[in-house]
Order: C-alpha cells, then sequence, then structure tokens
C-alpha cells in the first residue's frame, strides 16, 4: 500500500507506518467476514462470545445499510480485485450500485446521504436520483442529526462536478454553520437545531459531532474556496486536538457551548486510528492546519492502550486481534447505565466546569467492549487510502 498518507507516515513514524499496514491488513482481511452473500449486505457486528464451555469465537449479529455504504466509501481506493474480495465478487462500484438500487426503501437520511455520496465517488449514472431521494428525507423545516447533516453536505461536496447541487449545497452548508452558538464556538452540537435532545442534555455533543462536520467543511472549502467553511473547520480540529489525552486519546462527550470537555470515556478505536485521522487529514489536504502530530498520538493509542496496560506498558489484552479478524470496539468505564456521563451531563448542563472528579476512582475505565462493526474498517481504509483534491 503506497498512498500519499501512509507514505508520509512511513517517513515521520515507521513505527506507526508499521501499525497502519497491520490494520489496513486486518481490514482487509475482516471485511469478507462481515459480508452476507444472500442479501448482499454487511453485519451490523461482529460481537466476541464465550460458549458454556469457555470457547471463545466470533458471531455475526444484524445488518447495517449505513455500515455497507461506509464500506463502499473506504473500499473504493482498493484494486479492484481486492474490492472483489470485500464485496462477495462485486466491486465497490458494483456494490454501490446494489445500495441505489434499494435507495426508494431507505427511509433515514444518514443512510441515503452516505449511498449518495458513495454513488457519488463511484460515478454511478443515477446520482441524480440518489440525491433525490436524500432530498425527500431532508424536510427542511426540521432539526436533523449534525452528524447526518454532514454527510448530507459531504455528498453534496462530491456531486458538485457532475449535478447541479449548487442551492442545496449553500443550505447543507449554511445549516451545519448555523448550527454553532455562535460563529466563533469551535464545537459543534449533537443537533442543527432544537427539538431532538431533551433538553437538560442539548449541550453536550460527541466525538463524531466534530469529526464530520471537520471532514465536510474541508471538503467543501477545497471543492471551492470558502475560508469561513474552512476557519470553522480549523477551529473545532485544533480544539478536540487540544483537549486530546496524554495517550493519544480521542474522548467521547464535549460541551458544545463552552467547548469543554463533560467525559472522557469511552475511547472508541475507531476513532484513534479512522474517524480521527480521515478528518484531519482531508482538512490538512484542503489547505487548513496541519494536525498530523494528533494523528499519530491518537494511533498510537492502538498498541499501547494506558487504560488496560500494565507497568511495562503491555495491554493486558489487545485491541487488535487478527484471530478474530476484529479490533475490539472500546475501552469504557463499564458503569451500571452509563451512570457517570449521566452524571456529567446533568451536572455540566448548570455547572460546565464541574468534573465530579470522585467519579474517575470508582469506575475506572477497565473494561473491553468486544465487538467490532464493518464502518470501523470503512473509515480506516477512507483514512489512509484515501485524500481530498483541491
Amino acid at each position: 500500500m503506497t498512498a500519499a498518507r501512509l507514505g508520509a507516515l512511513a517517513h515521520e513514524d515507521p513505527s506507526l507506518h508499521a501499525l497502519a499496514e497491520r490494520l489496513l491488513a486486518l481490514a482487509e482481511a475482516g471485511l469478507p467476514q462481515m459480508y452476507l452473500q444472500g442479501p448482499e449486505t454487511f453485519v451490523f457486528t461482529r460481537a466476541g462470545t464465550v460458549a458454556p464451555d469457555g470457547t471463545r469465537r466470533v458471531e455475526e449479529r444484524g445488518t447495517s445499510t449505513r455500515y455497507a455504504a461506509i464500506t463502499a466509501l473506504g473500499a473504493q481506493y482498493l484494486p479492484e480485485d481486492r474490492q472483489q474480495a470485500v464485496f462477495g465478487g462485486h466491486t465497490a462500484a458494483a456494490f454501490t450500485n446494489l445500495l441505489v438500487e434499494r435507495l426508494p426503501g431507505v427511509d433515514n437520511l444518514g443512510d441515503a446521504a452516505l449511498i449518495a455520496w458513495a454513488a457519488a465517488e463511484t460515478g454511478h449514472p443515477k446520482l441524480a436520483d440518489a440525491l433525490d431521494r436524500v432530498a425527500a428525507l431532508d424536510d427542511p423545516g426540521r432539526p436533523q442529526y449534525t452528524v447526518e447533516a454532514a454527510w448530507v453536505l459531504s455528498a453534496l461536496v462530491a456531486a458538485r462536478t457532475t449535478v447541479d447541487v449548487e442551492d442545496r449545497l449553500a443550505a447543507a452548508r449554511d445549516r451545519l454553520l448555523g448550527s454553532r452558538a455562535t460563529t466563533d464556538s469551535p464545537l459543534f452540537p449533537h443537533a442543527t437545531a432544537p427539538g431532538l435532545v431533551p433538553g437538560y442534555r442539548s449541550h453536550v455533543a460527541c466525538f463524531a459531532d466534530q469529526t464530520y462536520p471537520v471532514q465536510a467543511l474541508a471538503r467543501l472549502h477545497a471543492s471551492g474556496p470558502d475560508p469561513e467553511a474552512l476557519r470553522a473547520a480549523n477551529m473545532c480540529a485544533a480544539r478536540i486536538c487540544t483537549l486530546q489525552g496524554d495517550g493519544g486519546q480521542w474522548w467521547w462527550h464535549y460541551d458544545a457551548r463552552t467547548g469543554g470537555m463533560v467525559e472522557g470515556y469511552p475511547v472508541y478505536s475507531v476513532h484513534q486510528h479512522a474517524m480521527a485521522p480521515t478528518a484531519l487529514f482531508d482538512l490538512a489536504d484542503a489547505g487548513g492546519t496541519d494536525f498530523g502530530a494528533a494523528v499519530r498520538r491518537g494511533l498510537g493509542w492502538m498498541a499501547a492502550v494506558p487504560e488496560i496496560s500494565g507497568p511495562d506498558g503491555t495491554p493486558r489484552e489487545p485491541m487488535i486481534r487478527e484471530d478474530y479478524g476484529v479490533t475490539w470496539r472500546k475501552v469504557y468505564r463499564g458503569d451500571p447505565a452509563k451512570a457517570v456521563r449521566a452524571a456529567r451531563g446533568l451536572t455540566t448542563r448548570l455547572v460546565p466546569q464541574a468534573r465530579l472528579a470522585p467519579l474517575d476512582r470508582l469506575f475506572r475505565p477497565l473494561s473491553v467492549d468486544r465487538e467490532c462493526r464493518p464502518y470501523e474498517f470503512g473509515w480506516l481504509l477512507h483514512a489512509w487510502l484515501g485524500g481530498v483534491q483541491r
């Protein structure tokens, strides 16, 4: 694999380059195990289980159109023969065609936007129809989740050179930028407007609420100069990088009003090896700030995992499992009913700087979530093999 991003990493840190190559090889090995030949789609998750006799294995559960589309977005960068290994004999373009044919039955805006994005990236002849389905699901009078609003913008940007989307693109851009508390707020909220999130936690935004807007706004600027979009993406990226943990952790919950932290855990593998890299790389490609050092720190967490490591720095349980074809999903506190997140969400609503420090001692992040989902590998391929053309 000789993508530009990997080549740069080889120059900057050979050991991390070897780690990235290892993860990419695991993605190619793991994704075929997540593909279902009959319905021609991907599972929702592969979960580690323990049988009554103590035997450990990984079992497939559910299906996901969303994860299938993300996989297409990432695997399109593989050579065609290796794409076919991922998609049960199909190329990424042919698999995207299957998704586009199913669009009339898709009723989720995020799913439709991802399919349209993949259709644009793979040159699908019915791209206009795919975008029409997105428009039909995107009621301009309703608030949307920020992640899905960002995917809509990314899909429209990808389609910009093929289909006339300028009016829709301008509306999607303004919605995303306008969702922030003020034009100087570095972070994005969980929803673009009030109505979707209960008031007591409306200030809480997650890591995905930051990375997908950074990516969409960076790609927007790359497709045609938009200094305001680039400024917003830079501000958001700078803030989450400032808050990054000492071990390279990308934290989970933020206060969108203040730009501060609410709760750090769980730490997700996909954030470390894929979602942060793809957003921050796209930002740099678009002419924004280069946050490569933060990307490298985050990637390094995958091998070190300080939360579950012994005195010698070796994790008691590795997050990277070639024997199962997965990376385990996250490290978390194991607190009942996500009590720490709930307590901090409620408290920071009234006292933004409150930390409730005793909770960190009471509920330490020592648990491993033994699941892996296809989109984790899809974004991994997208992050390290993709790129943005200006």
